[in-house]
């Protein structure tokens, strides 16, 4: 009689302490599901671009995810989301080629854009149908001093795209100051799901590339939060379950 008590009194504290675990692992895992939730609120937020502008990177009327970030955080080659009212006042999306002090020119021996003397080789261009779209919208070669503070802007598919070309004649030459920018493209959220890669052609200019948003870590914590609540859950009734298999065939013995 004894040894059966104890046997039961330690399968109950087996259990008490399984109980415990799957309710920690519950708790937790509600913690990273919605924390991660909330930080990719407070981080990211989500546009729609109407426009072809930046085929084949971003397409019309697909759905991005952008980092809110200060305009003093951009560097080349990011695609920035800015209102500015030369521009007329609503969003756009366009990718940064040249900062404050660069000088952006059109075009190189090879047909290239070249910002301070060095051809870029831009993979994410609209090869088709793009040829010697990289001059003015006047259909002349331009080169631009970038003021301080302020962006030369382009879009990736550049014989369609409304961008610094087409205000060259402004005072600022097309450009854009950075306060004008309010996010930074960092994923495709629909109808494809990708991360928006940082172009190497700009790595070796001063200042280098930005560094990837923290939305990987945001994915993980809501996977891992959801995992850990699934588990937590499933405890008790595999326990159950468990249970009364083992309870059938003592039985049956």
């Amino acid at each position: 009689m004894g040894g059966t008590q104890a046997r039961r009194g330690t399968t109950g504290g087996r259990g008490g302490l399984g109980n415990v675990l799957s309710g920690l692992a519950v708790a937790i895992g509600f913690v990273f599901f919605l924390g991660g939730f909330v930080w990719g609120a407070l981080v990211y937020q989500p546009y729609t671009v109407p426009t072809d502008s930046m085929v084949p990177t971003v397409r019309p009327n697909d759905r991005v995810l952008a980092q809110r970030i200060d305009g003093d955080q951009v560097r080349r080659g990011d695609i920035v989301v800015f209102t500015d009212t030369e521009w007329g006042g609503s969003p756009m999306v366009k990718r940064v080629v040249a900062v404050g002090g660069d000088t952006v020119r059109c075009c190189g021996q090879g047909g290239r854009l070249t910002v301070n003397g060095k051809e870029l080789d831009e993979p994410y261009l609209d090869r088709a149908g793009s040829e010697g779209a990289a001059i003015g919208t006047a259909g002349a070669p331009y080169e631009v001093k970038v003021p301080e503070d302020n962006l030369f802007l382009l879009g990736d598919h550049r014989s369609s795209s409304l961008d610094s070309r087409a205000h060259l004649q402004e005072a600022g030459q097309g450009t854009v100051p950075r306060s004008a920018v309010s996010a930074r493209v960092d994923a495709l959220a629909w109808p494809s799901m990708t991360m928006v890669e940082r172009p190497r052609a700009y790595a070796s200019l001063p200042g280098g590339v930005s560094a990837p948003g923290p939305l990987r870590l945001q994915v993980a914590a809501v996977v891992a939060g959801a995992a850990l609540v699934v588990l937590g859950a499933a405890y008790g009734p595999l326990v159950r379950i468990l249970g009364r298999g083992r309870r059938e065939t003592s039985g049956a013995r």
